[in-house]
């Protein structure tokens, strides 16, 4: 059994990773639990975040009793939550719980994710500049259908790598030009203090319409910094992403990870 963390002596380390997962995700409801192999997705993003270098603690939070339950089984530390509007609005309620220099907010949704990347975001934390309040990954998109996908976001960004706009929509409009589009990854970084003050702000109304977070800071007039990682995983959305990402998972049984499994051992996604 898996100890509350929030009954424990408040002890600071440096930089946790935290895995905001929710139950009643209109796209995919129960979407953290949703088979990837022969382990819940969550514990595809918790293992990624393991084997990242700079952190000295991960844990998921939820206000889910049975996604408490399945991390609780699988050894996973875990933290209730109240119901929050954004993942990152439930990350800040354990950042008030659970002390450390920043906080590495890694979606659920992301099994693949890099734990070199989760380590460049971690390392960004220390270079913030004046204003700006986060450290968000972005990485670049080759694929047109990808670019017209309302589920993947995109960014622009201005001259000194902050994000200018995040949109489901394909920004920057090709009229004179043929863009870069990027695509913004689930995986932001915030100092304490960024989670205290991203809590107290309202949304927005592009925020309301967009359903991006990260929206709330630039609306505000803060800073959110991205930073260019290597991606060549998949966000799972959809059960559609879920079965791309099954695949994806049998084309790297073969390499020297924990997560690796023979075929026999992997079983396909149900539907």
């Amino acid at each position: 059994m898996v100890a509350d963390p929030a009954a424990q002596p408040r002890t600071v380390r440096r930089h946790i990773a935290i895995i905001p997962c929710r139950w009643g995700a209109s796209r995919f409801p129960g979407k953290p639990l949703a088979p990837l192999g022969d382990k819940p997705l969550l514990w595809h993003v918790h293992q990624r975040c393991m084997e990242a270098t700079r952190l000295d603690g991960v844990l998921v939070a939820t206000d889910d009793e049975r996604i408490e339950a399945v991390c609780r089984e699988l050894g996973i530390e875990c933290m209730r939550t109240g119901e929050h509007l954004t993942g990152t609005d439930r990350v800040a309620e354990c950042a008030a719980r659970v002390s450390a220099d920043a906080y590495i907010n890694v979606q659920g949704d992301e099994p693949f994710i890099a734990p070199a990347a989760i380590d460049a975001v971690s390392d960004a934390l220390h270079h913030l500049t004046v204003g700006t309040l986060a450290v968000n990954a972005y990485t670049e998109l080759d694929d047109a259908g990808a670019v017209l996908d309302h589920n993947v976001v995109k960014v622009v960004l201005g001259a000194g790598g902050n994000a200018l706009m995040f949109s489901r929509q394909p920004i920057p409009y090709p009229r004179g030009a043929r863009p870069t589009y990027l695509r913004q990854l689930g995986l932001y970084g915030f100092t304490g203090e960024a989670l205290r003050q991203f809590r107290q702000l309202p949304q927005g109304p592009l925020e309301r319409t967009e359903g991006v977070e990260m929206l709330r800071f630039i609306e505000h007039g803060y800073g959110v910094r991205m930073l260019p990682v290597a991606d060549e995983g998949v966000a799972v959305d959809t059960p559609e992403d879920l079965a791309r990402a099954f695949k994806l998972l049998c084309n790297r049984i073969d390499e020297p990870d924990d997560a690796a499994m023979s075929i026999s051992q992997v079983a396909p996604p149900r539907r």
